[in-house]
C-alpha cells in the first residue's frame, strides 16, 4: 500500500479528532491527547452519574482530572504551518482551486452561480441564501450528467457512423454495378456493330449481284432490238427507194416485195425476270424493316437514358444563382443582376477586401449551400476559356490558387481547345465543348454532378464524399476575353 504524503499526514496530526476540523486554540489533557478547546469544553459540560465522577478522555476514555486546561502552543503554532503548507499545495496544483478573493481552498460549489466557492464565500451575503454542495459532491453529480450527455452524443455517432458505413457500401455497390453495365453496354454494342457491318457486307454483296445480272439482261435486250431495229431499217429504206420508181419499175418483182413485207410482226424484247423485280423489292423491305428498328430504337434509348439520370438527378431542386461582387477579381465585370460576368483587360478599381480573388480571374456565387440537393446552369456557350463549378466558403482566394479538390475547388475546365475536369491529375473529358452546363449539388453525399443541359448528357461527376461538410459555394473561372451566363 501507498505510503501517505507528508503533507496529508500533518494534515491529520493537525485535525481535532471531535470536529475533524483544524485545531483552533488546542489544549493537552493530562493523558497527552489534543483537543479544541471548545470542543472539549463542550463535551465535558454534559451530565455525568456518580457523586464526583472524573472526566474521560474523549480519545482513550482514561480518566483524567478536570482542572484548568494547557494551551498546546506548539500544536497551535504547527496548526497555522500545515495551514499554510495545506494552502500552497492548493495552489500549486493550479490558480483554479483557490478563490481568487479570500485564498481558501474551494471547498463548495454554489449551484444557483454554477461556481465553486470557498467556506469564506459561504458565509457571504452573496452566497449565503444559495444552496451549496461539497465540490466532490457536485462534481460527481454533474459529471453524471455529463456521462449522460456522452452516451447520447456516442450513441448518435454510432448512428452516423453506421449511416456512412452503409452509404458507402451502398455506394460501392452501386458503383460496382455501373461498371458491371458499362462493360455490358460497350459488349452489347460491339456486338451489335459487327452485326450490323457484316449484314451491310451481306446485303452490299447481294446488291452488287444483282447489279451485275440486271446489267447483264439489260444488254442482251438491247443487242437484240438493235438487230432488229438495223433490219426494220433496211426494209423501211428498201421500200421507200422501189415507191420512188416507175410504174414500170415499180412493178417488177413486186410480188417478192410484198411477201417480204408479210414475214409477220417482231418479237417483242424479252422482260426483265420478275425474279429480279421480287430481290429488289425485298431489300426494299429490308431498309423499311431497320429504318422502323432504327426509328424505335432512337425513341426508346433517349427516354431510358432520361429515366435513368432521372432516378439520381430528378430530385435536385433549381435555384437561381447570382454572384458575389465582393469575391469577383478586378479584371471582372459584373451585371447588375449578378447573372452575367465578363472578363475586362483593364482592372476594376475594387477594393482588396479579405474576400476577393486577387491573382486569379475567379468569382462566387452569392448563395452558399450546406445540405440538400441543387443545381443551376452556366451558360458557356461557345467562349474558349472557362471554368464551371463549386468552391468550399473557406477557399483561397490571395495568390495562386489550386484549381483542384485539395484546394477546395470541383469543377470542369475548357482551355486551349481541352474539355477537362480539375482532378489530381486532371481527368480529360471525350465530349466536345457544351454550350449549357447543369452543375448538379448533393450537399448531403458531398458530392456535385455536371451535365450537358443541351443533349442531358452526363459529363462527369466527382464521387460521393468528395466535398467536405462545410458551406459549399459557386464558383467560376473567366479567361481572357470570355463571358458566362447563370440559369436557374
Amino acid at each position: 500500500m501507498a505510503a501517505a504524503s507528508p503533507v496529508k499526514s500533518l494534515q491529520e496530526e493537525a485535525t481535532c479528532p471531535l470536529c475533524l476540523e483544524y485545531f483552533t486554540d488546542p489544549v493537552v489533557t493530562a493523558c497527552g491527547h489534543n483537543f479544541c478547546r471548545a470542543c472539549l469544553s463542550r463535551c465535558w459540560e454534559g451530565p455525568r452519574e456518580g457523586p464526583n465522577p472524573a472526566a474521560s478522555c474523549l480519545q482513550c476514555r482514561d480518566s483524567v482530572q478536570q482542572g484548568p486546561l494547557r494551551p498546546n502552543r506548539q500544536l497551535a503554532n504547527m496548526v497555522e504551518l500545515v495551514k499554510q503548507l495545506s494552502l500552497q499545495a492548493v495552489k500549486g496544483a493550479g490558480r483554479d482551486g483557490v478563490c481568487e478573493e479570500h485564498q481558501e481552498a474551494l471547498k463548495l460549489f454554489c449551484e444557483e452561480d454554477q461556481a465553486p466557492i470557498c467556506v469564506i464565500c459561504r458565509e457571504s451575503r452573496a452566497h449565503r441564501a444559495h444552496t451549496v454542495l461539497p465540490i466532490a459532491e457536485a462534481a460527481q453529480e454533474y459529471k453524471g450528467k455529463i456521462q449522460a450527455h456522452l452516451k447520447t452524443l456516442w450513441e448518435e455517432r454510432e448512428k452516423l457512423l453506421g449511416w456512412k458505413a452503409t452509404g458507402e457500401g451502398r455506394s460501392q455497390e452501386y458503383l460496382k454495378q455501373t461498371q458491371a453495365e458499362r462493360k455490358k453496354i460497350v459488349a452489347e454494342f460491339q456486338q451489335l456493330r459487327q452485326f450490323l457491318e457484316e449484314q451491310e457486307r451481306l446485303l452490299l454483296a447481294q446488291l452488287e449481284q444483282l447489279d451485275e445480272e440486271t446489267g447483264r439482261l439489260q444488254t442482251d435486250t438491247v443487242r437484240k432490238l438493235s438487230v432488229q431495229i438495223s433490219h426494220l431499217s433496211e426494209q423501211i429504206g428498201e421500200l421507200e427507194g422501189k415507191c420512188q420508181k416507175s410504174a414500170s419499175e415499180f412493178l417488177q418483182d413486186v410480188r417478192s416485195t410484198l411477201s417480204r413485207c408479210e414475214m409477220g410482226p417482231f418479237q417483242p424484247p424479252e422482260e426483265i425476270s420478275l425474279e429480279l423485280g421480287e430481290r429488289v423489292r425485298g431489300f426494299s423491305q429490308i431498309t423499311t424493316a431497320l429504318s422502323e428498328m432504327l426509328r424505335q430504337f432512337t425513341d426508346t434509348l433517349p427516354s431510358a437514358l432520361e429515366r435513368a439520370r432521372g432516378k439520381s438527378l430528378g430530385a435536385f431542386k433549381p435555384v437561381t444563382v447570382t454572384l458575389d461582387p465582393d469575391t469577383a477579381h478586378s479584371r471582372l465585370v459584373l451585371s447588375e443582376d449578378g447573372k452575367h460576368v465578363r472578363w475586362e483587360p483593364i482592372r476594376q478599381p475594387l477594393p482588396d477586401n479579405p474576400e476577393r480573388f486577387d491573382s486569379v480571374s475567379c468569382v462566387l456565387g452569392h448563395e452558399g449551400f450546406t445540405s440538400g440537393r441543387h443545381c443551376w446552369e452556366v451558360e458557356v456557350g461557345d467562349e474558349r476559356d472557362w471554368a464551371v463549378g463549386v468552391a468550399r466558403e473557406s477557399v483561397s482566394r490571395k495568390g495562386g490558387i489550386s484549381r483542384s479538390p485539395e484546394g477546395g475547388i470541383w469543377a470542369v475546365q475548357w482551355l486551349g481547345g481541352q474539355f477537362r475536369a480539375l482532378t489530381s491529375p486532371v481527368t480529360s473529358l471525350p465530349l466536345s465543348s457544351p454550350h449549357r452546363i447543369r452543375v448538379c449539388l448533393d450537399c448531403d453525399r458531398g458530392q456535385v454532378t455536371f451535365i450537358d443541359a443541351g443533349t442531358k448528357a452526363p459529363i462527369f461527376t466527382f464521387p460521393p464524399g468528395s466535398l467536405p461538410g462545410e458551406r459549399i459555394r459557386p464558383w467560376l473561372w473567366v479567361g481572357m476575353g470570355s463571358q458566362l451566363s447563370l440559369r436557374p
